[in-house]
C-alpha cells in the first residue's frame, strides 16, 4: 500500500462533553487516550495502534469538524500536497502537536464543504498486547461495544461529482459502488476505497454542505454486531436502523445516535474489492434494497437526519 493508507481520525462536535465521554468510553467501549488544552478528548478503538482515531469537542451544534487520512510517510504527504495544489486545490499546513501525538497535517476543503486532512505521523501506543507471541485480545476489548477500529465515514454535501474526481484523480482512491438518481445517470451516492476494504469514505449528494451522516466502527463478527444492539438497548441508546444487512457493500450493521445526535454505525463484513474491479451500480428504484436488503426499505431518517 502506498500514498493514502487508511482513515486516521475524525473530530466530532458534541453538545455535552462529559456526557459524551461517558457514552464513548463506557457504552461504545473506546479507550480514552488524552485531553488537550483546547478541551478536546481523544479516543482510540482497542485494536488500533495509533494514539487516537476519534476526537470530540463540546459545541452548541453537533456534527463533524474534519476527517483525516493517514498517508505512507512524509514524502507521500509532500507529494500529495503538491498534487492537490497542481489540481487547483488550496491547502494549508497545521503544525505538529496541534492534535495530541500527531504530526504535521495538510488540510483542504472539499467541494462538499467538508474539511479533509492528510497526515503521516501519529504516536503508536499499541493495542495492549505484546508484539511478540501476543494473545488474540486484551482486557480493553471486553469493555462496552468495543469495536476494533474506526472504519469509515459517510458524509452528506453538494458537488459529489467534483469530490469523486479529487479522490480518484489526485488521492488514489477508486469507486467501489454508486447509486444513480432517477435520471439513470447522475451519481447520487458514491463509495470510495483507498485499500481493499469495501469503502474508506462515502458521500451522498445533499444541498447543505459539510454534514455528517455517520462515523462507522468495525466489529469482527455478526454476533458482535448483535451484542452491540443488546448494549445499546440496555443503555437506552436511540437506534436508527438494524440489525440488518446492506445490499450496498454487503455489510451487516446497526445505526444509532450518540447523546448529541451524531449518528454512528457498528459494522462488519462486506466484500474485499481491488482497484481493477468494475464499480457496482444501484438504480434509484432499488436503493431501498441497497440500504436494507431484507426489508427492501428506504428509511426516511437515513435520508434526512444528519448532523
Amino acid at each position: 500500500m502506498t500514498g493514502v493508507l487508511r482513515p486516521g481520525h475524525a473530530q466530532v462536535r458534541v453538545l455535552n462533553l462529559e456526557e459524551s465521554v461517558k457514552f464513548y468510553r463506557d457504552v461504545m467501549g473506546l479507550v480514552e487516550t488524552g485531553r488537550d488544552d483546547q478541551g478536546r478528548v481523544y479516543f482510540k478503538c482497542w485494536d488500533e495502534r495509533d494514539h487516537n482515531s476519534y476526537i470530540i469537542r463540546e459545541s452548541d451544534q453537533a456534527g463533524i469538524d474534519f476527517i483525516g487520512f493517514k498517508v505512507q510517510n512524509e514524502d507521500a504527504l509532500n507529494t500529495l500536497e503538491k498534487d492537490l495544489n497542481d489540481y487547483g486545490i488550496e491547502t494549508r499546513r497545521i503544525p505538529a502537536g496541534d492534535l495530541l501525538e500527531t504530526g504535521e497535517r495538510v488540510r483542504f476543503t472539499l467541494p462538499s464543504g467538508h474539511e479533509l486532512e492528510l497526515f503521516a505521523t501519529k504516536t503508536s501506543v499499541g493495542n495492549g498486547m505484546s508484539l511478540t507471541n501476543p494473545g488474540p485480545w486484551c482486557a480493553d476489548s471486553e469493555k462496552g461495544i468495543s469495536p476494533v477500529r474506526f472504519d469509515h465515514a459517510l458524509l452528506y454535501g453538494p458537488n459529489i461529482d467534483q469530490v469523486k474526481k479529487i479522490f480518484t484523480e489526485v488521492l488514489g482512491f477508486y469507486l467501489v459502488e454508486r447509486v444513480l438518481g432517477e435520471d439513470g445517470s447522475t451519481e447520487m451516492a458514491i463509495w470510495l476505497s483507498c485499500s481493499h476494504k469495501v469503502h474508506d469514505i462515502a458521500f451522498v449528494e445533499y444541498p447543505e454542505p459539510g454534514k455528517l451522516h455517520h462515523c462507522s466502527f468495525l466489529m469482527e463478527t455478526w454476533e458482535q454486531v448483535l451484542r452491540a444492539g443488546d448494549i445499546m438497548s440496555m443503555n437506552e441508546v436511540a437506534v436508527d436502523i438494524g440489525p440488518t444487512r446492506h445490499g450496498i457493500t454487503r455489510g451487516c450493521t446497526i445505526y444509532a445516535w450518540d447523546p448529541s445526535g451524531n449518528r454512528f454505525e457498528t459494522f462488519m463484513g462486506g466484500y474485499q474489492p481491488y482497484p481493477d474491479y468494475e464499480p457496482i451500480t444501484w438504480t434509484a428504484e432499488n436503493f431501498g434494497q441497497g440500504l436494507d436488503y431484507p426489508q427492501r426499505k428506504l428509511h426516511e431518517t437515513f435520508l434526512t437526519v444528519v448532523s
